[in-house]
């Protein structure tokens, strides 16, 4: 006896679901064991300098590769200072960005101008190392590095800010690039996420007598807050990680002699691209792949920060203020 086809289509529907739901299993754990492959092969290179150095290497300022002796409180401190810059810079411009281009913007600005700021995510970083260098260095030397330094250089305490040779090279520099290569990820989420509130919502707030900044910070943001905060985590990943644009323009040096903004310093990533290819093997090769587990913890406290910033906002949802 034959059956209809509606039931043999229905017989094959959990056999396929059970395939479906092993293979997604299947990625989760492969994608969990390349994570703990990652972690078990920087810690294995990095095992060397760990035993020589223990945790002192994350707080000596000492990198020599002659006298074998290293530390990598440099090249944290660049990349943190970096990054933050990076920041400060980009969330505020991604915010006005998506906040223009859902709200105020005209309709037939929207979509030219919602591409030309995504292409800028497609230029690679080598090619805004290279800008950085040979035409943002001299413009943020002249027209930023210098007034600073002249209004605010004899201040105490700020004006060590700005202290050091403005060359238009070092920490401020890369933080400002890092900031235009992360502005297009930031304001990509924060757009998307903020066109998925519901019209119902804002035209409610609207009709309330809601102005739209009212409504933004009111409505749009409260519903939206995991999908914001997720966009400035991808960027400040993106800035964490970034190596060819930083090595243009941080200055690569290997010591701290002030916290100017002005003065050269070095990153994690840079200093990996840098040395990586000529370090011998024993205590120096073992010493960048400290930096890397560095960097790979960096990474994760980031993320488990975010974590806790999020379950913290949904545990105070409805909690009236």
């Amino acid at each position: 006896m034959t059956h209809p086809p509606q039931l043999k289509a229905a017989r094959s529907g959990p056999i396929a679901d059970l395939l479906f739901g092993w293979l997604a299993k299947g990625a989760a754990v492969f994608t969990l064991a390349i994570l703990m492959a990652i972690l078990v092969s920087l810690t294995v290179g990095a095992w060397p300098a760990i035993i020589k150095f223990g945790f002192g290497f994350l707080t000596s300022t000492t990198w020599d590769p002659v006298k074998e002796d290293f530390g990598g409180l440099v090249m944290i401190y660049g990349t943190v200072m970096t990054s933050l810059i990076a920041l400060l810079i980009a969330v505020p411009v991604s915010f006005g960005i998506a906040l223009f281009l859902t709200e105020l913007s005209p309709g037939w600005l929207k979509r030219p101008l919602g591409t030309a700021i995504e292409l800028l995510a497609a230029i690679p970083s080598i090619v805004y190392g290279m800008w950085g260098l040979l035409v943002f260095s001299p413009v943020l030397s002249t027209y930023v590095q210098q007034p600073l330094q002249k209004e605010f250089g004899d201040i105490p305490f700020v004006g060590t800010l700005f202290s050091g040779a403005p060359v238009g090279i070092g920490i401020l520099s890369a933080g400002i690039i890092l900031a235009i290569m992360i502005i297009p990820f930031i304001a990509a989420v924060m757009r998307d996420v903020f066109e998925v509130t519901p019209k119902m919502l804002k035209e409610s707030a609207y009709g309330l007598g809601a102005t739209t900044w009212e409504v933004v910070f009111k409505v749009v943001l409260p519903y939206t807050k995991a999908g914001v905060i997720g966009g400035i985590m991808l960027g400040l990943g993106r800035a964490i990680g970034e190596t060819m644009a930083i090595t243009f323009v941080i200055g690569n040096f290997n010591q701290i002699k002030s916290f100017s903004l002005f003065e050269a310093a070095n990153s994690i990533t840079s200093a990996l691209a840098n040395e990586f290819a000529e370090a011998g093997e024993g205590l120096h090769q073992g010493a960048l792949m400290y930096l890397g587990l560095v960097l790979f913890l960096i990474t994760f406290v980031v993320l488990a920060l975010s974590k806790i910033l999020l379950s913290q906002l949904k545990k105070n949802e409805g909690v009236k203020t």
